[in-house]
């Protein structure tokens, strides 16, 4: 711990240290809960990801048999890469899902049976649940490290650099108080010494 002066330039100092740590403290504790509340959000949208992924996968798993293999549904379909766009987050840069971009394999509408369409609209539902998923998991991880920076800062302001300048504030008014006390017991003294001195003369 930093040592303190017991001056009133150091009781300025630390006076305006600690107006500005209870300025800031509201605003990162307001940047916490919303980072908090984003991450519930992004969990909330990844459990209905999930479980329409789910869903998808069940109703492929009537016309995988009819393919022979896994290989030949997922043929169907061919994954290309996930379009994103950047996003803000209290702060924090995030991707933002916008498209899953898919190569459907043109399918013959004579040839082929027509639960093929069914099959490839799953295949092609599964893997752009999948993509969207992974970027709402980026932006969790984004948003859950800087929640943390955030929370220890707040822990910071509120447990350490607050109490530490109220103490210096209390220590140092303490020790201007007792100075003050004795600079006034020392005048008074001068003073009586003063009076003394006068009467002597006066008796002479």
């Amino acid at each position: 711990m930093a040592k303190i002066k017991y001056t009133k330039t150091e009781l300025k100092a630390q006076t305006d240290a600690l107006k500005r740590f209870e300025r800031f403290l509201p605003m990162l504790q307001l940047k916490k809960q919303q980072l908090q509340a984003e991450i519930a959000a992004i969990n909330n949208r990844l459990e209905t990801l999930h479980r329409n992924e789910s869903n998808a996968r069940d109703a492929l798993a009537a016309w995988a048999p009819l393919f022979g293999s896994a290989d030949g549904v997922a043929s169907l379909v061919t994954f290309n890469n996930v379009i994103t766009e950047p996003g803000n987050i209290a702060g924090v840069l995030i991707p933002l899902y916008k498209e899953t971009n898919l190569t459907k394999a043109e399918l013959d509408l004579f040839e082929t049976p027509p639960w093929f369409d069914d099959a490839q609209e799953a295949v092609a539902a599964i893997l752009s649940l999948r993509a969207e998923a992974t970027v709402l998991e980026e932006q969790r991880n984004l948003v859950t490290r800087e929640l943390r920076t955030t929370s220890q800062r707040v822990n910071l302001f509120e447990k350490v650099k607050i109490p530490a300048c109220l103490e210096n504030i209390r220590v140092i008014r303490i020790h201007l108080g007792d100075e003050q006390t004795a600079a006034v017991s020392r005048g008074k003294i001068a003073k009586g010494r003063g009076k003394d001195d006068n009467n002597e003369e006066w008796r002479l």
